[in-house]
């Protein structure tokens, strides 16, 4: 290598170096771009699913007659049935008529049995439908006012008060009848029931 080489050696390592930097820096801005790119489209799609266009849970029941009740509520309340209201009895053990007259063969239940479990049914249902046409009752109006647009808090807090306690009176209905189905069946009879209703370990 001669000295004057050494100069334009020198040179041209130089610019070699000058290019790589500028090449590097412009992928980095290109890299840094489409980073900000990506995430503005999440930023925008998780704004659209957080809220802006995600549909309610509600959708379809603004159709309701009574927006509180859908239409299987209504019927079951009006045939007097548990509308889960007796779980408190029925998980703990006392079984309810209606689903022991069901699996009398099963269990099975004596004609005397039968007819008590009848009976104890029958004044349920008929007190039971009683008030759950009161509590449609109640739910109905409490919809109407606000279709109307025109209930203010001391009728709201008297509404509401008037279907709390409607509901406290259904619920009564169901579980003291649970009450007194234990007096009527075996131990072996109650654990069939229960082993026949799935509750078994």
């Amino acid at each position: 290598m001669t000295i004057r080489s050494a100069p334009l050696i020198r040179f041209c390592l130089f610019m070699a170096l000058l290019a790589a930097f500028s090449i590097f820096g412009v992928t980095a801005q290109a890299e840094e771009i489409t980073h900000g790119q990506h995430l503005g489209h999440g930023q925008h799609q998780r704004g659209k699913n957080g809220g802006e266009t995600a549909p309610s849970p509600y959708v379809g029941q603004q159709h309701r007659a009574i927006k509180s009740l859908s239409d299987d509520d209504i019927a079951e309340l009006q045939k007097g049935g548990g509308w889960g209201l007796a779980k408190a009895a029925e998980l703990n053990g006392l079984p309810g008529p209606a689903h022991l007259l069901e699996l009398s063969d099963l269990i099975p239940l004596s004609d005397d049995q039968h007819a008590a479990i009848a009976a104890l049914f029958a004044t349920m249902q008929q007190s039971a439908i009683l008030e759950g046409e009161k509590l449609i009752a109640a739910e109905a109006a409490l919809d109407d006012a606000f279709k109307a647009g025109n209930v203010n808090e001391d009728e709201l807090k008297s509404m509401l008060d008037e279907i709390a306690q409607s509901r406290s009176r259904l619920r009564f209905i169901h579980l003291s009848t649970h009450l007194k189905t234990p007096d009527i069946l075996s131990p072996a009879q109650i654990a069939r029931y229960n082993s026949l209703r799935g509750y078994g370990d």
